[in-house]
């Protein structure tokens, strides 16, 4: 069994979520409903949940207030959310679970499994989540910092000392300003939609570059980039006329 506090300000949300998880998912046992993060908070201290299933935007408060009330995170999260998009990207890339309003049930049973096997497997880290926190009060920052799963753990790097990332089918390859690599579990795809926004462009389909990083732009058929590191990447044909617009606006 599965311990659950659901949190969200909507009853009717509450008490749908609630129905959605006794009948599809057997091995969950709801200790608990609140409507507000302090609600939360004192349900949350008392109960002991494994698994929080939370909304974000809430009156008197937002899901993430109520994460910094506490001083550690010894509980599952999954977000239940409509939440903007760079929230929803920040999550995904942490390695949190999240569901989408109007919730469905395929994805509940699956957040739900996923949930129950990190509790299983006791390889919930505080650190996800206060990191989370941070990168989402400092977004705009250009020195933000982002956590990279890899198969020991997640590694917390700068953006900015990022020079490419370069595909390994299900993995990626980054690259660093030291000279350094660091493999990592996750698709390019990943990098690509949370690293657009800190000057990064996917010139072909197994390359992302920081554009910042590029030496010199040689001229072809599709061309190609000289990086700071000594590299050279070809740049698609394709992607040649949205890379020199975006790479003049730098």
């Amino acid at each position: 069994m599965i311990s659950i506090v659901i949190v969200d300000d909507v009853k009717k949300s509450r008490d749908t979520l609630e129905k959605m998880l006794l009948n599809y998912c057997p091995d969950s046992e709801i200790l608990g409903k609140a409507g507000s993060a302090k609600e939360a908070y004192g349900l949350i201290r008392d109960k002991q949940p494994q698994l929080v299933l939370l909304d974000i935007e809430m009156p008197n408060g937002t899901g993430f207030d109520l994460l910094e009330m506490f001083d550690d995170i010894n509980f599952e999260v999954i977000f239940t959310t409509a939440f903007d998009q760079y929230a929803l990207k920040a999550i995904k890339f942490c390695a949190l679970d999240y569901l989408l309003k109007p919730i469905d049930i395929k994805e509940l049973i699956q957040s739900i499994h996923k949930a129950s096997l990190r509790i299983n497997e006791h390889s919930k880290k505080d650190s996800n989540y206060s990191h989370l926190l941070t990168n989402l009060k400092h977004k705009n920052s250009p020195t933000n910092k982002l956590a990279l799963p890899t198969q020991e753990g997640l590694v917390f790097i700068i953006v900015h000392d990022i020079i490419r990332c370069e595909a390994e089918g299900n993995y990626t390859s980054i690259f660093f300003k030291d000279g350094t690599r660091l493999l990592t579990t996750r698709k390019i795809k990943g990098f690509q939609e949370l690293l657009s926004e800190h000057d990064f462009f996917r010139i072909h389909r197994s390359h992302l570059v920081n554009l910042n990083c590029i030496e010199k732009y040689y001229k072809g058929d599709g061309g190609y980039v000289l990086m700071i590191d000594g590299s050279t990447i070809d740049v698609a044909r394709r992607k040649k006329e949205d890379f020199l617009e975006r790479l003049s606006r730098v």
